[in-house]
Formats: C-alpha cells, structure tokens, sequence
C-alpha cells in the first residue's frame, strides 16, 4: 500500500532539486525575514492560541516561545552569508598543487517533529536552520497542543508553498506513517524513548538525526554558593513553564551545611515568583501526564519523603503548584525518571566526590547546573562530568544563547541546534578538493614502483 504522504514527499524533493538546492543567500534571507513579520504582526493571536493549550501568560509566551524565534532568525539574516561560503583548508605538504575547501550545501527533503511543551519556539527555531540552510520541509506539530499546532500550519499556510514547508497533523499512526518517507534529515524534539523509535525507523534510509532529548538535570551546590541568587535563578529556571522543560533542574544535591538556609530562600522565591494569586500560571498540558506527576508525588511520599512546600493539586484544571521535596534517597520514586514538572526533590551532600560518582552512574543528562565561588569545584566538576550542556550560577539560558551548541549527549540527545551549528545540522558539509592539470607530485609515487618510489613513499609516509 503506497504511503499516504508520498505524493508530498515527491512534491518536495522535485522542488528542492530544481529551485531550492541552489537559492541564493539572499532568498532565503527574504524567506526569514517574511517568517520574522508573521510572527511580530500576530503576537496576540500567538499567546492566545498557546493560552488556550496551557494557560500560559503573555510575559512567558513572549520570553519562551517568541523570543528565541526571533533572535535565531536575526542571528540567521546576519551571518548566513558568512556560514555559507566556502571555507579554504589547508594544504600538507604531500597535497602541493591542490586546492580543498568544504562547501556548504542543503541535505533536501526534512522532517522537523516538534513536541508539545514549548510548541512554537521548538517547531518554528529548526525551521529556521532548515530554511536557512536551504531545505525543504514538512513539520508535524504536536497533537497535545492541537491550538497552536492549528496556528502554526496557518503560519506556513500563509507564507509557502507546501511544495517547499508542509505542516502534517495527527496522532502517533501519522507520525509513524511520515517516518517511512526517506527523509534526506529528521530534527526530532521529545523523549528518549520516542527518539529511539525515531532513530530506527530514519536507520532504514540511512537518514541522519537531530535528537533533541531530556534529562535529568541536576543541580550541585556547594557550601561556598550565594543561596539567595541560587535561590532566585532555581525557581524561575525550574518552574518556568510549570516544570515542563527538558532543560529544568530535575533535582538538586545541596552540602548538607547550606541545606536547611536553601529551602528558607527556595520557599521565598517560589512565593515572591508564582504567589498563589497569580491566576496565569502554567497547568501541566494534559489529565495523562498530570496523573503520572501526582502518582510519582504520591509514590515518594508514600516511601518516606517529605513535602517541604506546595503539592496543592486542581485536577479539575491539571495544576500542579511549584512543590520542594526532601527526606529522599537515589533509590526514591522520584529520582527514578525524569520528573518534567514543577515537583523538586532536594538532597543533601558532604562529599563532592560521592555527588559526581552518583550523577556519572546514570544517563548522560542534557544539562548540568553548578552554584558554586569557588573555581576549583566548578572546574573537578567540568572535568569529571559529562552532559549537553552546563551553566554555572545560572540555570536554563544556556538555551537561548545562540552562539553555543544546544543538544545532549548519548540519551540526552544526538546533534547540536541554534545558529550556525543549526545550520551545519540540515548542512551536507562536501569536501572539495582541486587538482592540476599535468605533472603534480602525487604522480611520482604511482606504480610501478621503482626503487627511487619505494624510498619517497617511505619517506613521505613517516616524514610528511
């Protein structure tokens, strides 16, 4: 049975062969900068579809899903003519006469599957590398948010042809039926378990990755930290989006010496940030992942832990308020997964050592963050950690930092997006390499092999 989408794959792939593959730098600076216009002139009817989905307030639409759009696009119209031009290598001695750069060119057709928790900001910034690198593309939005997944096809709708960006909705057998297209790349946004369907099913055309995953974070403080700024940038970093970010501290391990002064200021800040009469904050996104939140709060309640603040529920509307837990251990319910919620569970340290050898004995996490004055635990801790990414004193902005790689590592993720390693990733990187015409020095080693080239190819092969 022929795959529903084919036609459009076919569409796409006609296309970019004979108009996308070679569009100049700046068409497809005129294509972002169309997006950039969109996006400014419905800022309204874009905070009220993502309400609609969450509940979320103007200020966290325009921080968390507008912003970062905005700024990649600006950093894609200033830079794309630099990313793009040929880059000169150089030459070894043995290559005298050639010439080799690496060229830049668009991989083709891409599948860009966007999640549900930051459903503009994670659809639309691979959109950007996509068009910025030349490509076409068909995106499929997340079916958990059907509203701005409506406005994100009227978006593509209003501004291309589906010929070159195509928005596909649907549950998981859509998706699963996309996935069978020989896609020439796939940008995949959620959880490593569905990034490893995603994976297998790109293996059976040889399809390469992008896989944006999670984690669990954690956070290490230590006795030398700045509790109040601590504090601060935790709760905002780690209930943004009511704790629904691969990015937010899953867990913190504390020394035991600042534990207790660190729950006063936790408590102060989650009171001063999201106070109770605050009547737009952000719900869990559907009654599914708010039933396995409140079971995993439950489970660790029930094997010992402790409620230190928050845990009043509204299953009627999927709230969860901002919860600190403790009295936990590594083997709690809690610590078994990663939370992607505003619970967050608080250990208590007095041997640095013993915190890395726990964090190094589970998956790689996708980001890692340290409060600490002191350079000498922030560098053992660099030099004996492994993850995506880490911000010391700080939480979560490493993200929107478009200068720096964003991704993860091994089940954290595969590839690194934003800025111009967007725009490697949805990139063949051609090597180029030019010859003479006539006498070159390569030509004095082929055969046969005389004992004069016997002698240069040894030579050349340990001296060169």
């Amino acid at each position: 049975m022929k795959n529903q989408f084919q036609p459009l794959f076919d569409s796409q792939n006609k296309h970019f062969h004979n108009e996308l593959k070679n569009s100049s730098i700046n068409e497809r600076i005129k294509k972002l900068k169309s997006l950039k216009n969109w996006i400014k002139q419905n800022e309204k009817l874009i905070c009220e579809e993502i309400y609609k989905d969450f509940e979320k307030g103007k200020e966290e639409v325009l921080l968390s899903e507008i912003k970062p759009i905005i700024d990649e696009i600006n950093q894609n119209v200033s830079q794309l003519g630099i990313w793009s031009k040929p880059k000169r290598v150089e030459t070894p001695l043995a290559f005298i006469g050639t010439k080799s750069e690496i060229r830049y060119e668009p991989k083709g057709v891409t599948l860009i599957i966007a999640p549900w928790n930051y459903p503009f900001n994670l659809c639309i910034g691979p959109l950007v590398s996509a068009i910025g690198a030349g490509c076409s593309v068909i995106i499929k939005p997340s079916e958990h948010t059907p509203n701005t997944a409506n406005l994100i096809e009227r978006m593509v709708t209003e501004l291309f042809d589906k010929k070159e960006i195509a928005v596909i909705q649907g549950n998981v057998e859509v998706t699963t039926e996309i996935l069978k297209l020989p896609f020439n790349h796939i940008f995949f946004t959620g959880s490593p378990q569905v990034g490893k369907i995603v994976m297998k099913a790109a293996s059976e055309n040889l399809t390469s990755v992008t896989l944006e995953l999670g984690g669990r974070n954690p956070t290490i403080i230590d006795e030398t930290a700045n509790l109040k700024d601590a504090a601060q940038k935790i709760v905002w970093g780690k209930f943004l989006n009511s704790g629904q970010t691969c990015i937010a501290p899953n867990y913190i391990y504390v020394h035991e010496n600042q534990a207790q002064k660190l729950t006063e200021q936790l408590i102060e800040q989650i009171k001063i940030q999201y106070p109770k009469s605050d009547r737009t904050r952000t719900k869990i996104v559907n009654s599914n992942h708010f039933s396995r939140l409140t079971d995993l709060l439950d489970k660790t309640i029930s094997t010992g832990g402790k409620i230190l603040y928050g845990g009043e529920k509204d299953e009627e509307f999927n709230f969860l308020s901002p919860t600190l837990i403790s009295d936990i251990t590594i083997e709690s319910p809690i610590f078994q997964e990663e939370i992607f919620g505003p619970i967050l569970p608080i250990l208590t340290y007095s041997n640095l050592e013993e915190v890395i050898d726990t964090i190094n004995k589970t998956e790689k996490p996708l980001a890692l963050y340290v409060f600490s004055k002191s350079r000498k635990n922030q560098n053992y801790i660099l030099d004996n950690t492994s993850s995506g990414t880490t911000a010391i004193n700080e939480t979560t902005i490493q993200f929107a930092q478009t200068h720096l790689p964003f991704g993860g590592v091994n089940n954290s993720g595969i590839g690194k997006a934003h800025g111009e390693f967007g725009f490697h990733e949805f990139s063949n990187l051609k090597s180029v390499l030019k010859q003479r015409v006539g006498l070159t020095t390569l030509k004095m080693i082929y055969p046969h092999y005389t004992n004069f080239k016997k002698k240069l190819i040894r030579f050349i092969s340990f001296r060169l």
